[in-house]
């Protein structure tokens, strides 16, 4: 989950292990993990998280890692066995953090404030609770579309729905006047189709999604309200990414399309990677929640395997776009890549800044510190025969390539081999719906 784009769930929200404050611990647990955390801090960091983890008489460490492996339901499991607790003393535990209000002046303030800013009519906001549910919806109620743009038609964040967390975003901005050149419900290709198949109105969805920012609770409202149940979505979900021209004039709007934003792209035959290619292109973003960065065995960039692909990733890093991947130092070809250009992982960053192109980064990396072609070939080979050196690098490796095709196991040898692998799998099952 990342925090930077909505918040965890509401603290009164009883989801895991049926104690309060466990399901928003756990989102911003996955968030830490992730790097996704956005304002929010987590464990021993936060006074709340931390008294809540005493109480279950559980680490921070171990938490976050139970979180990062475990559905909600296992970790509910897990909590309810670790931390001892009974019925009657969960129960009497919720009552009680229901119930508290601010015990501090700082708090008071804090809990005024909140209600005159996002709330001047409720008289009945009175609880710790209930203030910091306010902030984290008056923060996030509402999405700017003119400043960058929605999830991808592909993402299933929401009720593992596809088109629904884009949908959800761009209802936010249709309820705040910040729509941009984008279009919501009735007026969108997209919307009416999910829409209709929900059984909800436009008008409907834009108010549960101003009033659930968050992806989990929105999903559940949506869940609850229609009925749909894992077998019918995942049906929906094949069916719907594979919508595309039905027409004559519907494919040559389509390929009028891609045409202007980028002619390279032959692939692109279907609504959802068009629109995919629109939002990067439209706001100059490399979103690589959509699509995946260039091979590590590009060589087009200064002639160097592995830097193209850098790129992308920095690119993507700077704009909050990284998805899955990692950038830097936290990467083990970007890391070498790094120490051959001679730069850091900051510098780099920043220099993507004010470098648009490939040549002018190119151009940049030569400055730093020149490398000769036999230098380039030597490094270049020593990359692309990278692989693990241990038993238990390889059986790490093995396991990698493991869950993305069984049959290739003991073929694939190399990182370079098992990123591409990782690359084209993952993404073909997002784009299947899968």
């Amino acid at each position: 989950m990342d925090l930077r784009i909505q918040p965890p769930r509401r603290p009164s929200s009883t989801g895991v292990a049926g104690i309060v404050g466990v399901a928003r611990m756990a989102d911003k647990a996955r968030s830490h993990e992730q790097g996704t955390l956005g304002d929010y801090l987590y464990g021993n960091d936060s006074g709340q998280d931390k008294a809540l983890l005493e109480y279950l008489r559980i680490s921070a460490e171990d938490f976050e890692k139970a979180a990062a492996e475990m559905d909600d339901p296992d970790l509910s499991r897990w909590v309810l066995e670790r931390s001892g607790r009974s019925a009657e003393e969960v129960a009497a535990f919720n009552r009680e953090l229901l119930g508290r209000e601010p015990a501090t002046e700082r708090m008071k303030a804090m809990l005024k404030e909140r209600v005159t800013k996002f709330a001047p009519d409720r008289a009945d906001i009175r609880t710790a609770f209930q203030s910091q549910e306010l902030d984290d919806w008056g923060n996030f109620r509402e999405k700017d579309l003119t400043a960058g743009p929605p999830r991808s038609p592909y993402c299933r964040d929401v009720a593992g729905i596809v088109g629904l967390a884009r949908m959800a975003e761009k209802a936010r901005a249709w309820k705040c006047r910040k729509l941009g050149e984008y279009n919501y419900g009735d007026d969108a290709g997209l919307d009416p189709k999910v829409l209709g198949w929900l059984g909800l109105s436009q008008e409907e969805f834009a108010e549960a999604a101003y009033q659930n920012p968050n992806d989990v609770e929105l999903g559940a409202w949506v869940l609850e309200r229609t009925k749909k149940t894992p077998e019918e979505i995942a049906a929906f979900n094949r069916q719907i990414v594979q919508a595309g021209p039905v027409d004559d004039e519907q494919r040559a709007y389509l390929r009028d399309v891609v045409q202007k934003l980028d002619p390279s792209r032959t692939d692109i035959t279907g609504w959802f990677k068009m629109t995919d290619l629109d939002d990067e292109q439209s706001f100059r973003v490399v979103d690589l929640r959509r699509r995946p960065p260039r091979s590590g065995y590009r060589t087009d960039v200064a002639g160097i395997v592995g830097l193209a692909r850098m790129i992308d990733k920095g690119r993507a890093f700077n704009s909050g776009t990284l998805g899955a991947y990692v950038y830097g130092d936290d990467s083990g070809i970007d890391r070498r890549v790094l120490q051959f250009l001679g730069v850091t992982e900051q510098a780099f960053a920043e220099a993507l800044k004010t470098c648009p192109t490939d040549a002018d980064v190119a151009d940049w990396a030569g400055r730093q510190g020149s490398k000769t072609p036999a230098e380039i070939a030597a490094f270049n080979d020593d990359m692309v025969r990278l692989g693990p050196t241990a038993d238990r690098g390889w059986a790490y490796l093995k396991g990698i390539v493991s869950k993305l095709d069984p049959s290739k196991t003991e073929t694939l040898k190399t990182w370079f081999e098992v990123m591409d692998l990782d690359d084209r799998v993952t993404f073909e099952r997002l784009w299947a719906g899968e």
